[in-house]
């Protein structure tokens, strides 16, 4: 055979898978950035529309009418802006995305932050009035009732109940102080305390104008919610007595409703 023509072959046979390669390359490459062209939406955006102030379903409609998606990322609280609507955005509006991007937000909680009430009793009145107010509570109406101490809290109610310390009121709530004013100059009947709790005995010896003193425990509660489950099973003085307005009556509790009080000591030991 002509070596000429083995050459030629062999040459031709070469460039040409050469040339069906690059064309192949070619195809693949065009298909790529179609796909690719495609698939990253590349020069198809949209402008972010300003959502901060709408409340979130009306801000969730707006962006799905723009193709874009929203995920609440965080929540806070404040008093200057409406409860549930959007306080934070990310993209900022304006900004230009691309179709289906996420907006980031952050809301405003839907509901009034609850607080704790303090601990006020015995406290000055202007000084439990200013911690209130600290904690986004107000003093609506200052009561005063015998007491062997002037302007010292005895009790702080809302609606007309005993409130405990630690129980949790929706902010702005208002309460009532009730504020010794000095003793009385009359006898008052001593009650009968025993099975009540903290909240009910204190409202049941303001009541008779008489005031807790001395809260003595069988066992330390953990935590201020724990007194709710301590029932009085003593008291010092016993009930049945007379005392002068805004006398003090010292109590003793039990997690036990049926405990009883130990009688063993005499009352003369019991008075001293």
């Amino acid at each position: 055979m002509d070596k000429n023509k083995i050459f030629r072959s062999n040459t031709a046979f070469v460039v040409y898978t050469l040339l069906a390669a690059v064309v192949v390359g070619l195809i693949v490459l065009a298909v790529a950035f179609f796909w690719l062209n495609r698939y990253t939406r590349h020069g198809v955006e949209t402008q972010v529309p300003q959502i901060c102030g709408m409340y979130v379903e009306e801000a969730q409609m707006t962006l799905s009418a723009q193709g874009l998606q929203m995920e609440i990322i965080d929540s806070t609280y404040s008093k200057k802006v409406p409860l549930g609507t959007i306080v934070e955005q990310n993209p900022p509006a304006e900004a230009n995305v691309k179709n289906g991007r996420t907006i980031y937000v952050i809301m405003n909680a839907r509901s009034h932050r609850q607080v704790p009430m303090p601990e006020l009793h015995d406290v000055s009145y202007r000084q439990a009035e200013a911690t209130l107010n600290a904690m986004g509570l107000k003093v609506d109406n200052i009561r005063y009732e015998p007491s062997e101490y002037r302007d010292l809290v005895l009790d702080v109610r809302a609606g007309g109940e005993s409130i405990e310390a630690g129980t949790r009121l929706t902010e702005g709530t208002g309460v009532t102080l009730v504020v010794g004013q000095g003793r009385g100059s009359a006898e008052t009947f001593v009650p009968d305390l025993q099975g009540k709790t903290l909240a009910g005995a204190r409202a049941t010896l303001l009541a008779q104008k008489l005031i807790v003193g001395a809260v003595n425990y069988d066992e330390q509660p953990v935590t201020d919610d724990d007194t709710q489950t301590f029932y009085v099973y003593d008291q010092k003085p016993k009930g049945g007595q007379w005392l002068m307005e805004g006398s003090h009556i010292d109590l003793f509790l039990s997690t036990n409703p049926d405990k009883k009080p130990d009688n063993s000591v005499s009352e003369e030991e019991e008075f001293f």
